[in-house]
C-alpha cells in the first residue's frame, strides 16, 4: 500500500477495500484507513472516504452536503438502475416515499401480518433443540425472517421465493465499484427485476401485505409506478438479507464467546443491546456511498464538489474514537448510537422488524439452549456491500 499526503488534502491511498481479502475481512483495512486521517481519498477507485465515526454520522446527518439523488451505488449503471428508489432520495421528495414505507411497517400492522412471532420463535428453536446440530444461517438466523418478510411484502407463496435471497445478494454486489465481481451479478439484478414486473404484481400479492399497501398509494397518486416498483425491490434485499446477517453474526460472536452467552441467559434483558452490538461488530451493511453538492470541509480537509464519498458504517462501527474497546464483543454495551442500521434520514425502516425477530429468536434460545458451540469454521463469500456467512455449524445443548 502506498499513500501521499499534501496539506489541506485528502490523504491519497491506493488501498483496494474491494479485493476478495479485504472484503472477508475489513477489519484491519478500516483500522489503516481511519488512521489515515478524517478524510482519505482511494485512488484505485476514485473515492473520497469517511471511516472514522463523528465524520460518518455528521455525513449522514447533512443530507444537503452529502447528497443521496444521484445514487448510492459505486458505479454508474447501478445508480441509473436505481433511480425511484427510496434509497436514492433526498428530501422533500424522499419524505413522501417513506411515509408510505413507515406506515405500512407500523409494528401493530406487521404483527398482525406475522402472527406470534414469539410463538415461532419457540417453535422453532424446539425444533433445533431435538436435532442439536444445525447450521446457524439457513436453520436458525434465516427462517423467520423468510416466512415473516415474504409473507409481509407479499410475495406468492411460490418457489420463487427460495432465488430471492440469492437476487437480493446479487444486487447488493452489484452495487460496488466497476470489476468482475460487480459486472457477474447484473444477471441475479435482473432476474429480481423481472420478478418485481412479472410475478410480484399488485393482483398477485397476497392479500392485506405491505405490497399491496405500495401499490394503493400509487393507485392514489401519493408515489409513482416506478417508486412503488422500486420500494418493493429495496425492501426484499435490505429486509432480508440484513436481517439473516444480523442474527446469524451474532450468534456466531456468542458462541465464540461464552461467558457473554451466560450473561445473557443470567439476564436476558440484555438481549436487545446484545443484538445490536453484534450488528455494530458485523454490520450487515458495510457501507454506501454519497455525492457532495457543493464543497465540504471535514476537520480541515475539503472534498471537493461532485464527489463521490465512501461512507462506511463498518468501520465508523469499531472507531477506537468512539467505542472503548471497539473489537470485543460485550453483551452489556447496549451500542444504541451505532450507525449499523444507518442514520439521518436514511436510518433503516426495516429497524423495528428485524430487532423484534432476533430479540425473539435469542430470548427462546436463552430459555432452553446453555451452551452454543461452534462445529467448524463459518464460511463467508466475499461481497461489495454485505458482510454476513453463508454458514455456521452449530451444536447446541
Amino acid at each position: 500500500m502506498t499513500t501521499t499526503a499534501t496539506p489541506g488534502a485528502a490523504v491519497e491511498t491506493d488501498l483496494d477495500l474491494f479485493s476478495t481479502e479485504a472484503l472477508l475481512d475489513p477489519v484491519p483495512s478500516y483500522q489503516t484507513l481511519r488512521d489515515l486521517g478524517p478524510v482519505v481519498q482511494m485512488t484505485e477507485h476514485d473515492l473520497y472516504g469517511l471511516f472514522r465515526y463523528d465524520q460518518v454520522r455528521a455525513a449522514l446527518v447533512d443530507w444537503e452536503g452529502f447528497s443521496s439523488a444521484q445514487g448510492i451505488a459505486m458505479n454508474p449503471t447501478a445508480n441509473e438502475l436505481s433511480d425511484g428508489s427510496l434509497l436514492s432520495m433526498d428530501p422533500p421528495r424522499h419524505r413522501a416515499v417513506r411515509k408510505v414505507l413507515d406506515d405500512a411497517l407500523r409494528p401493530k400492522y406487521v404483527r398482525k401480518v406475522a402472527g406470534n412471532i414469539e410463538q415461532l420463535a419457540d417453535e422453532l428453536v424446539d425444533d433445533l433443540m431435538q436435532r442439536e446440530t444445525f447450521d446457524g444461517v439457513t436453520d436458525f438466523a434465516a427462517k423467520l425472517p423468510v416466512d415473516i418478510v415474504m409473507d409481509l411484502i407479499g410475495f406468492p407463496r411460490d418457489e420463487q421465493r427460495d432465488k430471492i435471497l440469492v437476487w437480493a445478494l446479487g444486487a447488493f454486489n452489484y452495487f460496488g465499484p466497476p470489476g468482475e465481481r460487480q459486472l457477474s451479478t447484473f444477471p441475479d439484478v435482473e432476474a429480481l427485476m423481472q420478478y418485481l414486473v412479472t410475478d410480484a404484481t399488485p393482483d398477485k400479492l397476497l392479500p392485506d401485505s405491505f405490497g399491496q399497501i405500495v401499490w394503493e398509494a400509487a393507485d392514489r397518486g401519493e408515489i409513482t409506478e416506478n417508486e412503488a416498483l422500486m420500494t418493493m425491490s429495496a425492501y426484499a434485499c435490505a429486509g432480508l438479507d440484513t436481517t439473516i446477517a444480523g442474527v446469524a453474526s451474532t450468534l456466531w460472536l456468542l458462541a465464540e464467546n461464552p461467558d457473554q452467552w451466560t450473561a445473557i441467559r443470567q439476564d436476558p434483558k440484555l438481549i436487545p443491546g446484545a443484538f445490536l452490538e453484534g450488528v455494530r461488530l458485523e454490520t450487515p451493511i458495510q457501507h454506501f456511498s454519497r455525492v457532495t453538492t457543493e464543497d465540504r470541509e471535514i476537520d480541515g480537509v475539503t472534498i471537493p464538489e461532485g464527489a463521490r464519498v465512501l461512507v462506511s458504517y463498518g468501520a465508523a462501527n469499531r472507531d477506537e474514537r468512539h467505542y472503548p474497546d471497539p473489537d470485543r464483543f460485550q453483551a452489556d454495551r447496549n451500542p444504541a448510537d451505532t450507525v449499523g442500521f444507518g442514520f439521518g434520514v436514511h436510518n433503516c425502516p426495516g429497524r423495528t422488524l428485524a430487532s423484534m425477530e432476533a430479540n425473539a429468536l435469542f430470548a427462546a434460545l436463552a430459555k432452553r439452549a446453555t451452551s452454543l458451540e461452534l462445529t467448524g469454521g463459518p464460511i463467508r463469500e466475499p461481497n461489495n456491500i454485505t458482510r454476513g456467512l453463508e454458514t455456521l455449524p452449530m451444536r447446541i445443548s
